[in-house]
């Protein structure tokens, strides 16, 4: 006789809804054939037969809930087919009179996705699915589950190349005061956020003429678009600003902060004072000083106070554009795509050209009290009409 046990169906489930039964007492059923239906908080699946042979007994009918390893049926591995069996909680009883036995039918070949586990338990469809794939025998396997049976866990470690197991990492000071911030910014203000495509032609010219000053510091394509975006506050004060109590308060000095990424350790935003009426070659060289200060941990506390506005560059090279969370207390920070080779239509000529042209998304987060998305489209169009007037040659 061969007992059929729900399995495990899951770390967390212990219990299964028979819904429904494939086979009805006295029915041939063959190896890993589906037998019955159990249902689940999570998941209904078929459960295959353990064994071929003549289902003799069924303990538990359609709609009992039964735990995991519980018995629910009975298979007999050398009954006849005309064997008389009993209902459900009866025992069964042996037939009048002898009958020719049938043959008993052939199951097909286990694969090692069908294999039963060490202690001849069933394997449940989704444990199967990950051996097979993994291609590892379930017989190789041991399980951890009710009565050994193997856990999606213990299959998920019998085929990963490395150690499965949950690693615990506390969060760094840097990352806990950086969650800290971005948690109170983003439930204290009603945070908005527009994006514009802007024509990036002064990135090609700034390749051209090289990306160093005269001092020899280089520039980036952030410092490029920091220079416009402090210089367009000048018609946009209202975002050159930070937030007190219920009172906003106007910074006719524009202390512009830059986002630096540090290495497993959060963020850090270094603040330029006094931007406003710097040249590219001026600000290219108060930034460079502050990250070769970041870069020897020698940033002081007032390189990080006082920052009215932010500008935060683009993440990656193929970063198409981000929303970032205002630095508190100010109203505004504005991010940066990567600058992107891209097929543009101009009509220049009269009539509609296809060509090459480079192209960058600027995005705005605004605080909602300050300003609406007009307001924070057109300051950034503005930008954008700065980047493409600026005299690079006279600038670096």
């Amino acid at each position: 006789m061969a007992d059929v046990t729900l399995p495990s169906l899951g770390e967390s489930v212990t219990e299964g809804i028979i819904t429904q039964w494939f086979k009805k007492v006295g029915d041939v059923v063959a190896r890993d054939e589906p037998l019955f239906e159990v249902s689940t908080d999570k998941v209904d699946s078929e459960m295959p037969s353990p064994a071929a042979g003549v289902l003799v007994e069924i303990l538990a009918g359609e709609g009992d809930t039964v735990e995991t390893g519980s018995r629910v049926a009975v298979i007999d591995e050398n009954a006849s087919v005309a064997t008389t069996v009993s209902p459900p909680g009866e025992t069964p009883t042996t037939p009048a009179a002898p009958v020719a036995p049938a043959p008993t039918p052939k199951a097909p070949t286990p694969s090692r996705s069908t294999e039963t586990s060490p202690n001849g338990g069933v394997v449940s469809p989704v444990v199967r699915r990950i051996l097979h794939d993994g291609g590892v025998a379930a017989s190789a396997v041991q399980g951890t589950g009710p009565g050994g049976a193997i856990t999606r866990r213990d299959a998920e470690r019998a085929v990963a190349d490395g150690p499965t197991e949950e690693l615990v990492v506390p969060l760094s000071n840097g990352r806990r005061r950086m969650g800290q911030h971005m948690s109170v910014s983003s439930q204290s203000t009603p945070h908005g956020f527009v994006a514009v495509e802007v024509d990036g032609a002064i990135f090609g010219e700034l390749d051209q003429l090289g990306r160093v000053t005269r001092d020899g510091e280089p520039i980036s394509d952030e410092m490029v678009v920091s220079l416009a975006a402090v210089r367009a506050l000048a018609e946009f004060e209202f975002l050159n600003a930070t937030y007190a109590g219920n009172e906003f308060v106007l910074h006719r000095t524009v202390n512009l902060g830059v986002v630096r990424a540090i290495a497993d350790d959060g963020m850090l935003v270094p603040v330029v004072h006094a931007a406003a009426g710097l040249t590219l070659r001026a600000l290219a060289r108060r930034v460079n000083e502050l990250d070769d200060r970041l870069r020897s941990r020698q940033l002081t506390t007032d390189d990080l106070m006082g920052g009215t506005f932010t500008v935060s560059g683009a993440p990656t090279k193929h970063t198409l554009w981000a929303t970032p969370i205002i630095i508190q207390p100010e109203v505004a920070i504005v991010s940066m795509g990567a600058v992107r080779l891209v097929p543009v239509v101009s009509e220049a000529s009269g009539s509609p050209v296809l060509e090459i042209g480079r192209r960058l998304v600027l995005g705005l987060s605004f605080d909602h009290r300050v300003c609406e998305p007009v307001g924070a489209a057109s300051y950034l169009e503005r930008v954008a009409e700065l980047l493409a007037g600026m005299d690079l040659a006279s600038e670096r």
